[in-house]
């Protein structure tokens, strides 16, 4: 849905537009935040013997450092 149709909706429905936020840009709340978000990746990867491992990752967005957490061939495994 596009904000066009959004603000079409909210405008039939009598809603004002939000008045303007004095708290900080979206840039400047994420470089406050940095150090506790993280974001997690599970991927496959294809080995030299056609092998597939499948592997969880997770990147630390303040230093960009990236922990693999782990590495298996059987991801439903016990």
């Amino acid at each position: 849905m596009s904000p066009a149709t959004v603000w079409a909706i909210l405008k039939r429905a009598g809603f004002d537009p939000a008045p303007r936020r004095s708290g900080p840009t979206w840039a400047q709340f994420l470089k406050t935040q940095a150090s506790g978000i993280l974001a997690c990746d599970f991927f496959s990867v294809e080995t030299v013997m056609l092998a597939r491992l499948y592997c969880f990752a997770v990147v630390e967005h303040s230093t960009r450092r990236v922990h693999v957490l782990g590495v298996t061939a059987n991801p439903t495994a016990g």
